[in-house]
């Protein structure tokens, strides 16, 4: 079983974005089979976030550690898969 910490997510983006809301729908649904927690961060709020993310938003990243990116712009299932598969 891996930790809750392993299970959580992070989405930064902004307000207004409908990339952000396409992805968030799809952790949304998503969440109806695979057990895991995810934050939405608003870039908008914090300089450094929009230095490091402002137009490749939304970006999708592992909530633990270094952050690392799954992916961008839209939800790669292919990738979000290895990465639940990594933490395990």
């Amino acid at each position: 079983m891996m930790p809750d910490s392993m299970k959580k997510l992070i989405v930064y983006g902004r307000r207004d974005c409908h990339l952000c809301q396409e992805m968030i729908a799809s952790l949304q649904k998503l969440q109806k089979q695979i057990q895991f927690e995810f934050e939405v961060i608003d870039i908008d709020s914090d300089p450094e976030l929009v230095s490091q993310y402002n137009e490749r938003i939304p970006v999708l990243v592992s909530a633990t550690g270094k952050q690392d990116e799954i992916c961008h712009y839209y939800l790669d299932d292919a990738a979000l898969d290895a990465y639940f598969a990594k933490v395990r």
